[in-house]
């Protein structure tokens, strides 16, 4: 393998550290600072650019602090440990702007100062096992299929951390992958995904609903098939198939901000795209606003309903966006969008295009594809105002922003 000795002299999306070899060709690896000098085994060799992994570092960084995690290099799920929190925060913002600049063609994006969240650490309500060949819990490794078996981690809330070395998860036959979700007043609960039809007795002995999910099938085996999580002081019933922001400390802050550049009225009609349970809708709802929301999830949608049955004044339609905005003939005066990583998609911004709202706030969990939409967004007359990062995710390379584009 070839190794080469170098200085980092940037950070890159997603989570890796970047410097240049002789010939110019940029070179990344995961786990760097700026400035630091390292020995780098390279893994992946392209004309222009390489792909890495640090053996050893020559010069450490003055910023460089140790990790909290034993796990820490060897899985996958945090990124960024050996930085302090308040320089996890510039670099996340300094992405952010590098990407809108690279991907996207801006000069001097109006990016804010990130969020911070309020808890750096056991802030997730919500964590993700796969099984090892053994059936233990862990996480993939980076840039792997193997499942390293973990004996701690410090993101989940400090009673979901309490809960999951309690599962024996190798006796349980077809199981592929357990999640752990909490809620409000303590509640718990224990996702198995797994095969259809389950061959499973369970003597169940946790503080906790415990489900079998199988795509849309599920069998409760104890408790109930959903939780509810307050934000704002409003409960929201998220079942277990359902997708709920995982920074409970953070979701009010979110909400808020995101309704603060949206400024959603009385008399006006409002598009909530990707709603999920109604998290966003809620709020918008009370406004007294014409609502019509989009999800294609049905366990998303089936819990929206419920979350929202007080208001009269709110449509859902339980289908995909890209499917469902051709349909629709309201005139929208402003648009909430909160898609998946993937971000919006060709046909999804030319319907936007086409509505024209005064008032588009995007809501992003990917740099790279919030500039490669807000680019597209621009050509077709919009001006990006304003993009706030939120650090819904510390010690990872994850990035929350709320994007506002108006007419």
């Amino acid at each position: 393998m070839e190794e080469l000795e170098l200085t980092f002299i940037g950070l890159a999306y997603p989570g890796r550290a970047f410097s240049r070899d002789d010939t110019g060709r940029m070179i990344f690896a995961p786990f760097g600072l700026v400035g630091e000098r390292a020995r780098i085994e390279i893994l992946e060799s392209h004309d222009r650019w390489g792909q890495g992994r640090i053996l050893e570092i020559h010069d450490p960084s003055p910023d460089r602090i140790s990790p909290r995690c034993r796990h820490y290099t060897l899985c996958g799920g945090c990124h960024y440990q050996h930085i302090p929190y308040p320089r996890q925060l510039e670099v996340k913002a300094e992405i952010v702007v590098s990407q809108l600049e690279r991907l996207a063609n801006f000069k001097n994006p109006p990016v804010t100062e990130m969020i911070p969240s309020p808890s750096a650490w056991n802030y997730r309500n919500h964590i993700q096992f796969d099984l090892s060949q053994n059936g233990l819990l862990g996480f993939h490794a980076p840039q792997s299929e193997h499942v390293l078996p973990i004996e701690e981690c410090h993101l989940p809330d400090p009673s979901l951390t309490d809960l999951w070395p309690r599962l024996d998860s190798a006796k349980i036959p077809g199981l592929e992958r357990v999640s752990l979700r909490s809620g409000m007043e303590g509640a718990l609960m224990v996702i198995f995904q797994g095969e259809a039809d389950p061959d499973i007795e369970l003597e169940i002995d946790l503080p906790a609903s415990v489900v079998w999910l199988h795509q849309e099938d599920l069998v409760v085996l104890a408790g109930e098939n959903h939780l509810f999580i307050d934000v704002l002081e409003r409960p929201f019933q998220v079942s277990a198939g359902s997708f709920f922001q995982v920074n409970t400390q953070l979701a009010g802050k979110l909400v808020r901000t995101t309704l603060e550049l949206l400024e959603p009225r009385s008399e006006e009609t409002i598009f909530d795209l990707y709603a999920g349970v109604g998290l966003f809708s809620a709020f918008m709802a009370e406004t007294g606003a014409h609502l019509i929301a989009v999800e294609e999830s049905p366990w998303a949608a089936s819990d929206f309903m419920i979350n929202l049955d007080e208001f009269d004044h709110v449509e859902l339609y339980e289908a995909p966006v890209e499917t469902t905005l051709p349909s629709l003939f309201a005139r929208p005066d402003g648009i909430m969008v909160d898609p998946p990583r993937s971000g919006l998609g060709r046909d999804v911004i030319i319907s936007l295009l086409r509505f024209s709202p005064e008032r588009l706030v995007y809501v992003s969990c990917d740099p790279a594809t919030l500039a490669r939409d807000v680019k597209a967004l621009v050509e077709g007359g919009y001006q990006l105002e304003k993009v706030i990062p939120v650090d819904l995710f510390p010690q990872t390379y994850h990035i929350e922003t709320i994007s506002l584009l108006r007419r």
